[in-house]
């Protein structure tokens, strides 16, 4: 895998950038020199025209052919006058080169110490915390006494410095509106009551718990500043054993709030529910520190719940640079979902940013309702030291396009000065008009409320100046509420319920499916070093599919990466609501389940 930096502000390192550097002053100083030559030749050349030319002036000739003579004399003094001014231009541009070259070669050297230094001192760092950490685990008699890092009223860990302000305003996330509830004679207040979904019984309900390695992050993230990092080979010391095509099924977990959907009359409230549901995918991330693994190209990923809950799920790796997975999930209760996903991350030194791109669908089978949306950006803090911690933030803007009606939704950064709840989602529903019928407010690691607006008006200032609305609304309901985390999940990689049965062995799946993927499979068993070998293997044997697809003549040929390789259970498609091209499922999947017979699927395990 490629690992070239293209931030394009990295000082040289390597034998070959230094010999280049020398090279390169090399060549500056030789043509100084050549210049100096120059400057000395002109003075030499311009001091003998003048002397010719006062031998000239000496001869005896016609008084019109002295004029000439003189005139050119004038032209020579002015011509030498000017040389002598760029010659003594030169000399000083000479001298201040020379002496600024030896002092920018000496703040290099300077620059360059200092961040070895530096590396040297956050890398010991790192290591005094991780033994911190080990003793403070070791003697946990003394843990009430010693002193706990800061944490919001979530229980999650404040940032111990002030670097969240650097990106965010601290009243960035105040939101744009004010509301007012009603009278409790006006309506019933009783909260939307959501059914419990426990696993049936033949479903697993743990995983091999996580094994206690010593892990420096720094010493592999420190080279990867800048650079986008599904091109750096990383160990699945931090990974999670599962892929990211089973992350994005992950998204289905609250599957019930698209069911409830369905049965709505009201496309409002129908909005309401899938905003809810758009949020819901984001409560499996909040403890969710590790990577999922990168699916190798053609690894696919099925989900059939038909017999419980009425769905099947398709996801396939359609694209490995960038890496993009293409999913589809019909129901039987009503609704069809399908999205194309690509992850772009950027790791900035003190934070990690990614970025998913694309769109997701989401169409009603009874009404036509057609709902499109993105997802927003998430950001893992404190990677060089202290405890990981994940936050989202961003807009989403979800649109029917049937109705026009659409739902603003605001994910409010996190501020170590805000007095607001943390992760907080708000949001408006309005027709397609602009007219809001319905506000929205919760967190997206907890739960949703809906409240229906009765009148709104313009209030006062804000603290910005702006004019805020007021919305005079009815008692809220609950829309979604995140089910709680299952016994022993801080040991079991923070696994929801499903979470925990999606790497479950299952019969008649494809043989590319994520749960037969054996670095996967060994790190899930504990087996961390044999995963790193086998890592490794599946990787190489990728590269190697690549190159004989490619007609490559070995491992440094730099074709387009995959051109030309076309996914099997998924084709590119213009959509005519968006204009976009995306992978969309074009048929076959479970006929073939049906039939077992995988013989077209690649070998990729």
């Amino acid at each position: 895998l490629s690992t070239h930096n293209d931030s394009g502000d990295e000082e040289p390192t390597s034998q070959s950038d230094r010999s280049e550097l020398q090279g390169t002053l090399k060549l500056l100083v030789s043509k100084l020199d050549d210049l100096s030559t120059c400057n000395d030749l002109i003075a030499k050349h311009g001091a003998a025209l003048q002397r010719s030319l006062t031998e000239l002036e000496g001869l005896k000739v016609t008084i019109e052919g002295g004029e000439k003579i003189k005139a050119v004399n004038e032209r020579a003094t002015l011509f030498r006058i000017t040389s002598n001014a760029m010659i003594n231009a030169c000399r000083d541009f000479l001298d201040l080169a020379e002496t600024h070259s030896r002092r920018w070669q000496r703040a290099l050297q300077y620059e360059r110490e200092q961040r070895t230094h530096l590396e040297e001192t956050i890398e010991q760092l790192a290591k005094q915390h991780n033994s911190l950490e080990r003793a403070w685990r070791e003697a946990p008699t003394l843990a009430s006494s010693s002193p706990s890092a800061p944490t919001t009223n979530k229980g999650e860990p404040a940032s111990d410095e002030d670097e969240d302000t650097e990106y965010f305003d601290a009243m960035e996330d105040s939101p744009a509106f004010i509301t007012v509830t009603a009278s409790e004679s006006s309506q019933g207040t009783a909260a939307v009551k959501w059914r419990s979904a426990p696993a049936p019984s033949k479903r697993r309900t743990r995983v091999p718990d996580k094994p206690n390695y010593s892990l420096n992050l720094w010493s592999i993230m420190k080279n990867c500043i800048g650079k986008e990092l599904s091109k750096i080979p990383m160990p699945v010391n931090f990974n999670e054993p599962l892929s990211m095509l089973q992350r994005l099924t992950e998204d289905l977990e609250y599957h019930e709030l698209l069911d409830k959907a369905a049965r709505c009359e009201s496309s409002l409230e129908q909005m309401c529910l899938v905003a809810a549901f758009s949020v819901s995918s984001y409560s499996t991330t909040v403890h969710r520190t590790a990577k999922p693994f990168n699916p190798l190209l053609g690894e696919t990923y099925e989900l059939d719940r038909l017999e419980e809950f009425g769905y099947r799920s398709l996801c396939e790796q359609v694209s490995h640079h960038p890496p993009a997975a293409a999913h589809h999930v019909i129901s039987q209760r009503g609704w069809t979902l399908w999205q194309e996903i690509t992850i772009a991350s950027k790791f900035r030194g003190k934070y990690l940013s990614i970025m998913p791109l694309g769109t997701i669908h989401l169409q009603f089978h009874s009404s036509g309702n057609h709902y499109v949306w993105r997802k927003v950006t998430s950001t893992v803090h404190n990677i060089i030291v202290g405890k990981l911690w994940i936050d989202q933030s961003g807009d989403i803007e979800i649109v029917n396009h049937r109705t026009k009606e659409a739902c603003q939704l605001k994910f409010s950064p996190y501020s170590y000065f805000s007095r607001d709840v943390p992760r907080k989602v708000t949001g408006v529903v309005a027709d397609s008009s602009g007219q809001a019928h319905y506000i929205l407010s919760g967190t997206w690691d907890d739960k949703m409320e809906s409240a229906k607006i009765l009148q709104s008006s313009r209030g006062g200032s804000g603290s910005e100046g702006k004019q805020k609305t007021v919305y005079q609304t009815l008692s809220p309901k609950l829309l979604w509420k995140k089910y709680p985390l299952p016994e022993n999940a801080e040991n079991m990689y923070y696994f929801s319920s499903l979470a925990l049965t999606l790497n479950e062995p299952e019969e008649g799946v494809a043989v590319t499916d994520s749960r037969l993927r054996p670095d996967q499979r060994l790190m899930e068993d504990g087996r961390w070093d044999e995963a790193n070998a086998e890592k490794q293997r599946l990787e190489e044997k990728q590269r190697a599919v690549r190159r004989r697809r490619e007609g490559c003549p070995g491992p440094l040929c730099c074709a387009s990466e995959y051109e030309g390789y076309q996914p099997l259970w998924f084709h590119q498609r213009r959509d005519s609501l968006t204009g976009e091209t995306s992978f969309v499922y074009k048929g076959g999947y479970w006929e073939t389940k049906e039939s077992q017979d995988w013989n077209i699927c690649p070998d990729i395990f």
